[in-house]
Parts: structure tokens; C-alpha cells; sequence
């Protein structure tokens, strides 16, 4: 007599592999209880108000998103102004319409960078520092 051991032994090996694959490729989960950290807040957003947050403190390696969540166009850059020299990663944001949102480059030398808009560069509220760390 004939058992059907081998389609069994497939299936388990393959939910085996898939469990596996899953985890390597980040699909656990990041909350408390599955013993994850989530990752650290990498996002400054724009609105009418000004940025935040105004200063945010990253890793180094890390890239900062900027969200533009005003009516308005701006253009995020790094100080100072009009050079933009001091940490030319952040100059990858550049133009932000409203809606839209941008990564800097990575940021990896240890320091902290002051940024402005460019279009409103006196403006207190649209400046502020990324330290990294």
C-alpha cells in the first residue's frame, strides 16, 4: 500500500522556504511585541507654518525625506545661502511642489547641517539643522 508521505514532505518544505525567504527579506514585523525597533523618524515636513521637525538628529548613512505639504512651491537647500555648500546632500531636494516630496543624498559625515529655503531664505520657519550622527 501507497502512502502520499512526499506531497506532504513538498508542502512542508516549501511553507518552510517561504517563511525563510520572508523573513530575510524584511517581512517580519518592526512592532514591539515582534521584537523590532521601528526605524527613527527620517521625514521633515513642510507646511504653512514652517518645517517640521526643525531639527532632527539621523544616523549617519541616513537619507531625509522632505515633504512639501503646503499650497505653495519651495526649494529646500542646504546653507549656507546662496551657496548652498555646507552639506551639498540636502541640495538634492531642491524644488518641492505642493504635494510632492524628496530625498537627500546619504548623509554620512558626521556634523550638522543647516537648511533653508532658498525661495523664502529669511524666513525663521522654513530653516533648520539635520545632525548627523
Amino acid at each position: 500500500m501507497r502512502t502520499r508521505v512526499r506531497p506532504k514532505a513538498a508542502f512542508g518544505l516549501a511553507a518552510a522556504g517561504a517563511i525563510a525567504l520572508a523573513a530575510a527579506c524584511g517581512g517580519g514585523s518592526t512592532s514591539p511585541s515582534g521584537g523590532g525597533t521601528p526605524p527613527p523618524n527620517t521625514t521633515i515636513t513642510i507646511t504653512s507654518s514652517g518645517v517640521s521637525p526643525k531639527n532632527l538628529a539621523v544616523s549617519a548613512g541616513t537619507q531625509v525625506t522632505f515633504v512639501n505639504n503646503s499650497t505653495i512651491v519651495h526649494e529646500m537647500y542646504s546653507n549656507p545661502h546662496p551657496e548652498h555648500t555646507d552639506c551639498p546632500e540636502i541640495n538634492n531636494v531642491g524644488q518641492l511642489t505642493p504635494g510632492q516630496s524628496k530625498q537627500t543624498g546619504n548623509l554620512n559625515t558626521v556634523r550638522t547641517c543647516g537648511y533653508h529655503d532658498h525661495i523664502y531664505f529669511t524666513d525663521t520657519a522654513l530653516q533648520g539643522t539635520i545632525t548627523i550622527q
